[in-house]
């Protein structure tokens, strides 16, 4: 049992002495990587090295952020330190890595680092193995926690996520110190914080590679929250089509139950916490907290009207947080680097990293991490290599159905939540989905309208009526059938459906619309008067 800092100590100090003088090869192990083969590479190298006897440790990863050139693999030298980044391996490449290191040669990397890359939350993702508890403490976790229960109480943890400015990475960016304020005051006894891995944007893998990569970053943070706010149960609302990130994340909670850091009198002290998991069935519109309440509750999932919030009336008629799995994997680095230091990176009004995964007509699609401020031009060309097949930049999507896309008179722009929306765009969840010369953004429009009318709850009229009349008006242009009426009348009930929808998926669902009509609307008058 872990009861005071000397025994994460230690556990630290056994876990780095027994590393530190053995090369490690470590090998992304994520979805996307065992789906291009990562699992024969690792089974290769445990072979070879069980039958030649070297003193090689091979360590299984989560996602590297290199999806675009899977397998892919860390080779770390323990005298220099040096990490050589080596993607698109194949049982030869194996081979050959293993003699250089028999033969104590040099070995060449093929991946460059992304130098304008800053990895917070996803620091651990791709360099430590998931499943390990130890590897984790000798990462830093629950130290932080540790200190938290030990030395402070639960309204100087709110007032330093407060100060911290961290806004929250699940949607519009709502400031969490807000929102753990009012759970903080509200006096129930019973109260719970909910963690909403319900990821459901097309192309968004950013939560499922944190949760499958460092699941520990974020139980920690869900019990510094408990704690904060005065909750006694957590729990994570994760879609049932996450195998591997649910299982790490019950392996995780497994291991925290058997050292004492879940359960009773946690790091000796009178605070109580438990976490659970709950599953969903992929519905989008239970990404919104409501909604999500009323699925953990087995009830339909589908949004109330607010007020009363859930940090007023949430699961089980009690006051409830949620938050996203990103927005908990922040408060961890929070704690474990101090609010001055996480002030430092982004911008003022938003602070800290931001992940996004960059999929689409582009070189390296994979996931990334950013300070929020970053230009977007250096996300899609810096580190995303540019477009692919030398095609020109056409647009940008963001925040997958519920955001608007970007064109070309927009890469100068800092992508951060306030500018985002000034564009007519928003930050989502973080999807970045990068269109070229040859799409159209009419398709593209009718595509995510599509989308919110198969999962549109059906609980509102404009919403269920409205998304689908424009989904008709939208196939009509593009059937070269359309009318210049229908333009008028795509933008008027685009703003009726965004105005009087119950809940953010209706709200949001005519942006891609709106957008491409603003930056696109060439397309649309091409597709009616030239047909």
């Amino acid at each position: 049992m872990i009861t005071k800092k000397d025994d994460l100590e230690q556990i630290k100090k056994y876990f780095i002495e027994n590393q530190k003088d053995k090369i490690q090869i470590k090998i992304a192990m994520s979805v996307c990587a065992k789906s291009s083969g990562s699992e024969k590479i690792y089974n290769y190298f445990l072979e070879e090295i069980k039958k030649k006897n070297l003193d090689i440790e091979i360590i299984p990863t989560g996602c590297m952020g290199f999806c675009y050139c899977e397998p892919t693999l860390k080779v770390v030298d323990p005298k220099s330190k040096e990490v050589k980044i080596i993607g698109e391996v194949t049982i030869e490449k194996s081979k050959n890595i293993l003699d250089k290191i028999v033969k104590n040669e040099k070995i060449e990397g093929d991946v460059t680092p992304r130098v304008n890359e800053k990895r917070v939350s996803l620091l651990n993702c791709g360099d430590i193995n998931p499943e390990s508890f130890e590897a984790a403490i000798s990462r830093g976790a629950y130290f932080s926690l540790e200190n938290i229960l030990t030395n402070f109480s639960r309204e100087n943890i709110v007032d330093s996520v407060e100060k911290s400015g961290l806004r929250g990475r699940g949607g519009a960016g709502y400031p969490t110190g807000k929102k753990w304020r009012a759970l903080y005051e509200n006096k129930d006894e019973e109260k719970y914080i909910v963690c909403n891995a319900d990821e459901g944007d097309p192309g968004a893998f950013m939560d499922r590679s944190i949760l499958a990569g460092d699941p520990h970053l974020v139980l920690e943070g869900i019990i510094i929250g408990g704690y904060a706010v005065g909750a006694q149960e957590g729990i994570i609302y994760i879609r049932a089509e996450y195998p591997q990130a649910i299982d790490m994340l019950l392996k995780g909670i497994e291991d925290l139950k058997k050292h004492g850091i879940l359960g009773n009198n946690i790091f000796g002290t009178n605070f109580s916490f438990n976490i659970e998991l709950k599953y969903g069935a992929g519905a989008f519109v239970c990404g919104e907290e409501t909604a999500l309440i009323q699925s953990m509750e087995g009830k339909r999932g589908e949004p109330k009207a607010k007020p009363p919030y859930p940090v007023e009336l949430g699961f089980r008629g009690k006051p409830t947080v949620v938050n996203n799995v990103e927005t908990l994997a922040n408060i961890t680095r929070i704690f474990q680097n101090g609010v001055e230091w996480y002030r430092k990176i982004g911008t003022y009004k938003s602070p800290g990293t931001k992940i996004f995964a960059l999929v689409g007509k582009i070189e390296k699609v994979g996931l990334v991490e950013v300070p929020l401020g970053t230009k977007l031009e250096d996300i899609i060309y810096k580190i995303g290599g540019g477009i692919k097949n030398g095609k020109k930049f056409k647009a940008v999507q963001t925040g997958g159905p519920s955001g608007g896309c970007l064109s070309d008179e927009d890469l100068n722009i800092s992508v951060e939540y306030d500018e985002l929306v000034k564009r007519g765009a928003m930050m989502g969840s973080g999807g970045l989905i990068v269109l070229d010369e040859d799409d159209c953004m009419v398709e593209m429009a009718k595509f995510y309208i599509g989308f919110s009318v198969g999962e549109s709850c059906g609980k509102c009229t404009p919403c269920r009526i409205g998304t689908k009349r424009l989904y008709e008006l939208l196939d009509k242009i593009l059937s070269r059938n359309g009318e210049m009426k229908d333009l008028n009348l795509l933008e008027e009930l685009s703003i009726t459906v965004r105005r009087a929808s119950l809940c953010g998926l209706g709200k949001s669902a005519p942006n891609p619309v709106l957008s491409t009509l603003k930056k696109f609307k060439n397309e649309y008058l091409e597709k009616i008067e030239r047909r």
